[in-house]
This record gives C-alpha cells, sequence and structure tokens, in this order.
C-alpha cells in the first residue's frame, strides 16, 4: 500500500481513509483481533459456565423483572458477582491488547508498510500495563466529570479521544498522555466529537446486529447453545468492528498533528519505527 499524504482532512475524509485502511490491511487487522478474541471467549464461556447463575428467584410483571431477595444464596450470589467481574476484567485486558494492535498495524499502513499481526501484538503487549493505566485514569476522570454534572463529563470524552495514540505512536504514558490528547484536540472538538460519535454509533450498530442474529439462531430455552451463539457472535463482531474504530481514531490523532505541528512521513516513521521509503 502506498503511503497516506498526510494534510488536513475534513469529517468525511477521516472517515474515508479510515475505511480505506481498514480495507487494505483487513487480514492483517482481522488475524489481531482474532488472535486476542477467540481465546479470550472461550475463558469467559467456561467462566460462565462455572458460576452459578441461578442465585436469583425472579417473576416478571408487565415487562419487568423483580428479585425475591428472600431465596437469594449469599453463597451463589458471591460467586456469580466474582465471575462477572473476572469477565470483565479480561474483556477489558484482552481488549485493549487488540485495539493496541490495531493502532500500530495502522500507523504503520500509513507509510506504506505492510505490517504482521504478530508483530503488531508484540509491540501492543510490551505497552499493555501503560495501556491499562491509561484505560484506568481515563475512565476515572470522564466518570468523575459525568457524575459531577454530565456537560464535563462529555467534553472530556471528546477531549481524550487521542490518548491511546499518543501512547501507542509517541510512547507519551499516564496523566502525559491525557495532557498530550487535550492538547491535540483544543480548537478541535467539535470535528473530533462528530467523528468518535459516527464511528461509535457505526462500530456499535453492528456489533450489535451481529450479536443479536447470532443469539436469533437459537430457541431462547436452549441455553447452552444460545451461549455458543452469544459467544460466536461477540466474536464476529468485535472482529469487525474494533479495527474500524482503531483506525477512525489513529487518522483523527494524525489529522490533529498535521494541522499542528506540521506531522510528516518522516516523523511518524520515527515514532512508529519503520522505514518510510520502504527499503
Amino acid at each position: 500500500m502506498e503511503p497516506v499524504a498526510l494534510r488536513p482532512l475534513r469529517v468525511g475524509e477521516i472517515l474515508d481513509v479510515a475505511i480505506k485502511l481498514y480495507r487494505n490491511n483487513f487480514g492483517t487487522l482481522v488475524r489481531i483481533v482474532l488472535f486476542v478474541t477467540v481465546p479470550t471467549q472461550i475463558l469467559v464461556a467456561l467462566l460462565r459456565a462455572s458460576t452459578p447463575s441461578d442465585f436469583e428467584n425472579t417473576s416478571t410483571t408487565f415487562g419487568s423483572t423483580t428479585v425475591d431477595s428472600t431465596n437469594v444464596d449469599g453463597g451463589k450470589l458471591a460467586a456469580y458477582a466474582v465471575g462477572i467481574a473476572l469477565v470483565s476484567i479480561i474483556g477489558l485486558i484482552m481488549g485493549e491488547i487488540a485495539s493496541a494492535g490495531c493502532f500500530r498495524a495502522i500507523g504503520g499502513a500509513y507509510l506504506g508498510e505492510e505490517q504482521t499481526w504478530q508483530g503488531s501484538l508484540r509491540y501492543a503487549l510490551k505497552r499493555l500495563r501503560s495501556l491499562l493505566w491509561l484505560t484506568i485514569i481515563k475512565n476515572f476522570v470522564i466518570a468523575c466529570g459525568l457524575i459531577l454534572c454530565v456537560i464535563p463529563g462529555i467534553w472530556l470524552y471528546g477531549a481524550f479521544a487521542v490518548t491511546t495514540p499518543a501512547l501507542m505512536l509517541e510512547g507519551v504514558r499516564g496523566r502525559k498522555a491525557l495532557r498530550r490528547s487535550r492538547d491535540l484536540v483544543k480548537g478541535r472538538w467539535w470535528p473530533v466529537a462528530g467523528v468518535l460519535l459516527i464511528g461509535t454509533l457505526l462500530t456499535s450498530i453492528v456489533g450489535g446486529a451481529i450479536g443479536a442474529l447470532a443469539s436469533g439462531v437459537f430457541f431462547a430455552n436452549n441455553d447452552p447453545a444460545v451461549d455458543v451463539a452469544r459467544a460466536f457472535g461477540s466474536i464476529i463482531g468485535s472482529t469487525l468492528t474494533t479495527p474500524v474504530l482503531a483506525a477512525i481514531v489513529t487518522v483523527l490523532y494524525i489529522d490533529l498533528r498535521v494541522r499542528k505541528e506540521g506531522f510528516d512521513l518522516e516523523l511518524l516513521a520515527d515514532t512508529v519505527g519503520v522505514d518510510p521509503t520502504g527499503t
């Protein structure tokens, strides 16, 4: 693939370039996500199968579910809570690895360099601790903004849009990555928020539709089959949508640097660690 021309892009062009990068590097991106998602879903399915979920005696009235707290088994409730927590933590960690691997592959694609999925994942794993710490503090700050007053939380969500590319392509970590993203987004919040909203809606709709379609293949009372279908739908949905959102955010990040810093291929080559000449 030829290097992408670095110039300021309009919102529609950002999405167009991201989709082209996704399409041209589809094989590499799919392998990155599949390598992470398949074992994760197997582990999640095993955890769910071994976790008691019948601790509550429920009844449905006018479409709402009520729980008879007098029949709740405390031990089963604790086991269920631990299982849910483990599933959430595993999903968070593996999701960050998959996204970071996609960021690496897409960053290299800007230079016309074909990145291997193995190399991209190794690159991401070396930065896993920093990625998780950045995710924790970013989500904590945004959550505080939403709790105190919704508007600041929404603003922070847009301001912190390119924290992960800043970490992956510049090595900026923790709170410095938050400040870096905020500085890049400053003066461009509305276009950034618009691109994020479109990308998030697109991937959510596609992923939700795939999951619903997979689950709907089986009758609801066939629990093992439904669990398998949900896992399969989650794998397919994540594989198709995770690289799209990573591509959009990467293109957005580079566009901001082009606008504010005259970002060029040589500088990107230094940060990503490849040869922009392809020699």
